[in-house]
Protein backbone atom coordinates (compact mmCIF):
# COMPACT_ATOMS: atom_id res chain seq x y z
CA UNK A 1 0.00 0.00 0.00
CA UNK A 2 1.40 3.43 -1.01
CA UNK A 3 2.45 5.83 1.66
CA UNK A 4 0.69 9.24 1.86
CA UNK A 5 3.94 11.08 1.14
CA UNK A 6 4.58 8.86 -1.87
CA UNK A 7 1.30 10.01 -3.44
CA UNK A 8 2.48 13.64 -3.56
CA UNK A 9 5.80 12.71 -5.13
CA UNK A 10 3.91 12.14 -8.37
CA UNK A 11 3.94 15.40 -10.40
CA UNK A 12 0.44 14.89 -11.81
CA UNK A 13 -1.10 14.45 -8.38
CA UNK A 14 0.88 17.37 -6.98
CA UNK A 15 -0.16 19.64 -9.89
CA UNK A 16 -3.79 18.61 -9.53
CA UNK A 17 -3.74 19.25 -5.79
CA UNK A 18 -2.17 22.68 -6.30
CA UNK A 19 -4.70 23.55 -9.01
CA UNK A 20 -7.67 22.53 -6.88
CA UNK A 21 -6.27 24.43 -3.90
CA UNK A 22 -5.71 27.57 -5.96
CA UNK A 23 -9.23 27.34 -7.36
CA UNK A 24 -10.72 27.03 -3.86
CA UNK A 25 -8.70 29.97 -2.56
CA UNK A 26 -9.66 32.10 -5.57
CA UNK A 27 -13.32 31.12 -5.21
CA UNK A 28 -13.25 32.21 -1.58
CA UNK A 29 -11.22 35.38 -2.23
CA UNK A 30 -13.22 36.80 -5.15
CA UNK A 31 -16.13 38.12 -3.02
CA UNK A 32 -13.64 39.66 -0.59
CA UNK A 33 -11.73 41.32 -3.43
CA UNK A 34 -14.94 42.68 -4.95
CA UNK A 35 -16.10 44.01 -1.58
CA UNK A 36 -12.73 45.63 -0.89
CA UNK A 37 -12.34 47.25 -4.31
CA UNK A 38 -15.90 48.53 -4.73
CA UNK A 39 -15.27 51.90 -2.98
CA UNK A 40 -12.13 52.40 -5.04
CA UNK A 41 -14.06 51.64 -8.23
CA UNK A 42 -16.77 54.12 -7.22
CA UNK A 43 -14.20 56.86 -6.61
CA UNK A 44 -12.49 56.14 -9.93
CA UNK A 45 -15.82 56.22 -11.77
CA UNK A 46 -16.87 59.44 -10.04
CA UNK A 47 -13.54 61.08 -10.91
CA UNK A 48 -13.86 59.96 -14.52
CA UNK A 49 -17.37 61.36 -14.82
CA UNK A 50 -16.30 64.69 -13.32
CA UNK A 51 -13.37 64.87 -15.74
CA UNK A 52 -15.72 64.10 -18.64
CA UNK A 53 -18.08 66.88 -17.55
CA UNK A 54 -15.21 69.38 -17.26
CA UNK A 55 -13.94 68.32 -20.68
CA UNK A 56 -17.35 68.87 -22.23
CA UNK A 57 -17.54 72.33 -20.66
CA UNK A 58 -14.08 73.21 -21.99
CA UNK A 59 -14.95 72.01 -25.49
CA UNK A 60 -18.22 73.94 -25.41
CA UNK A 61 -16.42 77.11 -24.35
CA UNK A 62 -13.80 76.64 -27.04
CA UNK A 63 -16.59 76.19 -29.61
CA UNK A 64 -18.24 79.42 -28.48
CA UNK A 65 -14.91 81.26 -28.75
CA UNK A 66 -14.41 79.88 -32.24
CA UNK A 67 -17.91 80.97 -33.27
CA UNK A 68 -17.19 84.48 -31.94
CA UNK A 69 -13.92 84.59 -33.87
CA UNK A 70 -15.63 83.47 -37.09
CA UNK A 71 -18.31 86.13 -36.63
CA UNK A 72 -15.63 88.83 -36.12
CA UNK A 73 -13.76 87.74 -39.25
CA UNK A 74 -16.97 87.73 -41.30
CA UNK A 75 -17.79 91.25 -40.06
CA UNK A 76 -14.31 92.41 -41.03
CA UNK A 77 -14.69 90.84 -44.47
CA UNK A 78 -18.03 92.61 -44.99
CA UNK A 79 -16.49 95.92 -43.89
CA UNK A 80 -13.51 95.40 -46.19
CA UNK A 81 -15.81 94.53 -49.09
CA UNK A 82 -17.95 97.63 -48.46
CA UNK A 83 -14.84 99.81 -48.29
CA UNK A 84 -13.55 98.30 -51.54
CA UNK A 85 -16.92 98.79 -53.25
CA UNK A 86 -17.02 102.39 -52.05
CA UNK A 87 -13.51 103.08 -53.37
CA UNK A 88 -14.38 101.47 -56.72
CA UNK A 89 -17.58 103.53 -56.94
CA UNK A 90 -15.62 106.69 -56.13
CA UNK A 91 -13.01 105.85 -58.76
CA UNK A 92 -15.72 105.20 -61.34
CA UNK A 93 -17.40 108.53 -60.54
CA UNK A 94 -14.07 110.37 -60.85
CA UNK A 95 -13.41 108.72 -64.20
CA UNK A 96 -16.89 109.59 -65.40
CA UNK A 97 -16.39 113.22 -64.33
CA UNK A 98 -13.08 113.37 -66.16
CA UNK A 99 -14.67 111.95 -69.27
CA UNK A 100 -17.32 114.67 -69.34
Amino acid sequence: MPNFQDIFKNDVVRGTALGVSAALVAFAAIPLIITATRPLARVALKTGLLALEKGREAISEAGENLEDLVAEVKAEMVADREAFNASVAEAVEENLEEME
